[in-house]
This record gives C-alpha cells, sequence and structure tokens, in this order.
C-alpha cells in the first residue's frame, strides 16, 4: 500500500526534508507560505498547532486529491514567550542570551491531511542550554545559521552546539519528530521502509530514549 500513498511535505526546510526522507517513502515537497504571526494571547500549543494545520491546507489545492501531506511548525518557548526567527543580528542576540544557561521548550506541531481527514499531534520537549560566552554567540550570529531558526539556534550547529544535553526527542528540536509521524500513520497500516528510530539516531548522532515509548503511545504531549 504504501508504494501507492503519494506523500507531500508542505515544507521546504532541509532538516524536515532530510528527517522525512528517513522513512525511505518517496516524496514531493510543495511549500506552503503561511503568515506565522502569533494571535493576540495565542498559547504556544495552539500556535504551533494552527500552523501545523494551515500549512497542510495551504498546498491541498495543488496537490493530488489522494495526497497525503504532512505539515509541520516549530518554535521556541521560554516561560510563556514564543521565540519565533529572529528579526535581525540584535533580535538573534537578545535571543540567544535569553536562553543560555537554561531550560526552555519546544514545541513542534504535526498535521496530516489524508482522505480529508486532519490529524495533529504535539511533541513538547524541554532544551537545557549550556552556558555559552557572548564571543560565542557572535561568532554564531556571523555564520548567519540563527536568522531563519526559531529561538535563532539550530541543535545541530557543528560548531556552536548550544545545547548541554538532550533527554526527549532531537528531531522535535530540529522541526519533525517522525516517531509522531509514525505514530500518526498507524491507524491507516502506513509503515516506513526503513528503521526510523535507528537511522534519526545514526544521522543525528545521539542515544534516543522516548523514542519505544512514543511509538507505543505511553509518551504523548498532545493529540
Amino acid at each position: 500500500m504504501n508504494d501507492k500513498i503519494k506523500f507531500v511535505l508542505a515544507s521546504n526546510s532541509p532538516r524536515r526534508k532530510q528527517l522525512f526522507g528517513l522513512s525511505g517513502w518517496e516524496f514531493s515537497v510543495l511549500a506552503a507560505d503561511v503568515d506565522e504571526t502569533p494571535f493576540e494571547h495565542e498559547v504556544p500549543r495552539d500556535y504551533v498547532i494552527r500552523l501545523a494545520q494551515a500549512k497542510a491546507s495551504a498546498i491541498q489545492a495543488r496537490a493530488d486529491a489522494d495526497a497525503l501531506i504532512i505539515g509541520s511548525d516549530t518554535t521556541v518557548v521560554d516561560g510563556r514567550e514564543i521565540l519565533g526567527k529572529p528579526v535581525d543580528e540584535a533580535d538573534a542576540r537578545r535571543m540567544l542570551k535569553q536562553l543560555r544557561g537554561r531550560t526552555h521548550q519546544v514545541y513542534t506541531g504535526v498535521a496530516i491531511l489524508y482522505r480529508k481527514n486532519m490529524l495533529i499531534d504535539l511533541s513538547i520537549i524541554d532544551v537545557p542550554m549550556r552556558d555559552y560566552s557572548d564571543a560565542e554567540i557572535e561568532a554564531y550570529i556571523q555564520t548567519g545559521d540563527p536568522m531563519d531558526k526559531a529561538g535563532a539556534y539550530a541543535i545541530q550547529h557543528p560548531e556552536f552546539q548550544p545545547v548541554s544535553s538532550l533527554e526527549g526527542c532531537r528531531a522535535g528540536v530540529m522541526g519533525l519528530p517522525m516517531c509522531h509521524v509514525l505514530r500518526m500513520l498507524k491507524p491507516y497500516d502506513i509503515v516506513p521502509f526503513a528503521d526510523v528510530p535507528a537511522a534519526c539516531q545514526s544521522l543525528l548522532k545521539y542515544d534516543c530514549k522516548v523514542s519505544p515509548m512514543i511509538l507505543s503511545g505511553n509518551l504523548s504531549t498532545g493529540n
């Protein structure tokens, strides 16, 4: 059945494309252009789920009628503050200093549109940041990497390496928690062509403790 499904990723993010590719499924990409401005008083959970749904819905008219569309949105949350992409270098510097040496959360909403049904799931991950220096912040900003990242950082950046340790889903912090995607597709008997947890850990070079619990449904941060 899987080889007959037309998977469409509603994102042009290189990170999401790389992570979704771990499944072994062939897929196409249709980038969704949606306004990512939070609503007034919108809580992080509602914000990322709304945008994930909006991205999936935005490309529906351009995709085949029987396509399975995956939309996702990720944001950094410090307390109740949503930290989106920085508007300039000063904003990136502010965010990085704000997050330094503390633990914040990364919220990722996933929406799957298939057979006229919209499925949603939510990943929430505690992310402890190391106590990096001002000089490290400046060097990282000069790479340009923070400017298209929520919270002004990428967990996978090889030089900056802002996160001290991580117990949760590293792929979720990067933008697409693949074990959540697989769990969402179980009711349709849609399974990957590859061992996604093993491939994810090999690619991201870490030992994941939570994938068995997510896949079994024993760890759920929203549905």
